[in-house]
């Protein structure tokens, strides 16, 4: 029996042929997670919603795009018989311990903060993931707040927001995001016409 010799030719079609099945397993792993994995997403910013605003009728959603803001900002305008209750600001930072960290802040109409949540997040696993409602109520500190009288930076860099221990970055970013979404929200405010 003669052996057969690896050719050059026979190694790149190998390598074709194991490169095209993961290709397939891939894209069909990615067709079956597709879809539940878009209802989870549809699922959290409904609870979101509902967390950081007044009970609502419906919700007028609008992304609009801000000069100096890297991605455009998700306006969720609560409506109830009629008039805004509430604006509900998916809102983002890049500041986190491990990058990106992505928050719903809602407001009162005259700018109050009603509530934030937590939507997306990598911080580390006991310190930076308090910013979770389910880990720490840490971001209760926000509530009832208006960011024109209340100075949303951590305590450390003169604001009034208490760090959490040990992950000050996490902290500082998350009071970005929050305040990212307090100036949208002003930009916003004068051409709104969902009031």
């Amino acid at each position: 029996m003669a052996k057969k010799e690896s050719t050059f030719i026979n190694m790149v079609s190998t390598l074709v042929v194991i490169t095209a099945v993961a290709a397939f397993a891939l894209a069909g792993v990615y067709e079956l997670t597709k879809e539940p994995i878009a209802r989870a997403k549809m699922a959290k910013k409904i609870a979101a919603l509902n967390q950081v605003l007044p009970e609502f009728d419906t919700v007028i959603s609008e992304k609009i795009s801000f000069l100096g803001m890297a991605m455009p900002l998700e306006f969720n305008f609560a409506m109830k018989d009629g008039d805004t209750i509430g604006i509900a600001i998916e809102t983002y930072t890049m500041m986190g311990f491990s990058g990106l960290i992505k928050a719903m802040v809602g407001f009162e109409p005259d700018g109050t903060i009603i509530d934030v949540v937590h939507l997306e997040h990598k911080e580390t696993p006991g310190l930076g993931d308090k910013i979770e409602k389910k880990k720490s109520n840490w971001s209760d500190q926000y509530k009832g707040k208006h960011p024109e009288t209340f100075d949303l930076k951590v305590t450390k860099d003169g604001g009034e927001i208490d760090a959490i221990t040990a992950a000050t970055i996490t902290s500082r970013a998350y009071s970005d995001a929050v305040n990212r979404a307090f100036i949208a929200f002003k930009e916003q405010k004068g051409e709104s016409n969902h009031e």
